[in-house]
């Protein structure tokens, strides 16, 4: 039985077209499209419902130890109130999903999980825990909104005062106070997301979800704030160049073929004896701007121009900010060259693209 988040009657009375994704139902799109969204985040700003993602705590003596076996990233040097991007992997040294670790304190951390990865991601870490430590699944008590795009900021301080507001990407403020309908809610508000502009991710309590989201839309839309789905999140972190689990990572992807942080040395972690004996990757992800006509889509398969099959599109769209058809995929080290040419298998029809250095869209930060 499909899942909802705490914003699944809110959706459907502003004409979300519901979809099934990670189990849950969500909105893929609103009335405006995929596209309107897409642009209003780069231009001004969108509101995302993204509750359905998981958030795991873990407190207690042994909550670093913990977390160092489980992730690639050195979290040892963490200060509270910092954000680090971090993978969990399987003994083959393949990505298992990749998550944020959240320092609250020096015993207490919260670990953000992906939607489509939720149950499994829970069940990896509970089962490879040990020592003195607290671990809870909070997912369902929490509610989370990404509140992106350059207007972000002065949406949010109509509602929040500075002194709750970040200032540094990759940083939090925990317990920070929100005005909405008339009252106040506390918040977790992070400046994170997954679209590729500035933003914020603000975590409350499930109650406070509604009233959060409509209080947001309300003081944002004179900013040209709006409603967003998971269209246009894809859309935006594909131009972005940001991957996703299932696509650019897979059980069998390490890090280091995916061009992510995965430092080898220093601590030890699940997969990295395995990383290590592997070697150098021997295949890596490269991105791609479509020259000819249509959009390679996953799965299809990548080719040299003299016709040798070399890799395949692990994601691929239109992405309406840049205004061309992008695609992010796999092939040997040794054929990857700025600039090269390959052909995309599109049902039977070569589709030409050309080998360009990711990200494609990229803001100052």
């Amino acid at each position: 039985m499909e899942k909802k988040t705490p914003l699944y009657d809110r959706h459907v009375e502003m004409g979300g077209k519901i979809v099934e994704f990670g189990g849950f139902l969500m909105p893929v799109q609103y009335g405006a499209g995929v596209v309107a969204e897409h642009m209003a985040v780069r231009k001004e700003c969108g509101l995302f419902d993204v509750s359905h993602m998981g958030e795991l705590s873990l407190k207690g003596p042994d909550a670093v130890a913990n977390i160092q076996k489980l992730v690639t990233t050195d979290i040892s040097a963490m200060v509270d109130g910092q954000v680090k991007y971090a993978m969990f992997c399987n003994d083959k040294g393949g990505i298992v999903d990749d998550i944020l670790v959240y320092r609250k304190g020096a015993e207490d951390y919260l670990l953000v999980v992906n939607a489509g990865n939720r149950d499994k991601d829970a069940a990896w870490v509970e089962s490879h825990l040990f020592g003195d430590v607290e671990y809870k699944d909070i997912g369902n008590e929490v509610g989370q909104l990404a509140l992106q795009g350059p207007n972000a900021d002065k949406i949010l301080r109509k509602v929040c005062d500075d002194q709750y507001i970040p200032e540094k990407y990759y940083t939090f403020i925990d317990n920070g106070v929100i005005r909405v309908g008339g009252r106040e809610i506390k918040a977790l508000i992070s400046q994170t997301g997954y679209t590729g502009e500035h933003g914020y991710e603000i975590y409350c309590d499930a109650a406070d979800t509604v009233d959060l989201w409509n209080t947001l839309l309300e003081v944002g839309a004179e900013d040209g704030c709006i409603p967003c789905g998971l269209g246009a999140r894809d859309t935006l972190r594909l131009e972005a160049s940001m991957p996703l689990y299932g696509h650019e990572m897979t059980d069998d992807i390490t890090p280091k073929m995916a061009g992510l942080p995965c430092k080898l040395d220093g601590k030890d972690f699940i997969g990295r004896d395995a990383m290590v004996a592997l070697g150098a990757p021997t295949i890596k992800r490269i991105g791609m701007i479509v020259v000819g006509r249509g959009i390679p889509r996953e799965h299809c398969d990548l080719y040299t121009m003299d016709g040798k099959k070399i890799g395949w599109v692990s994601s691929g769209t239109h992405c309406p900010f840049i205004g061309k058809g992008v695609a992010m995929g796999y092939i040997p080290v040794e054929e990857i060259e700025i600039g090269k040419h390959l052909n995309a298998d599109v049902r039977g029809r070569m589709v030409e693209v050309e080998i360009v250095k990711l990200p494609f869209y990229k803001i100052e930060r």
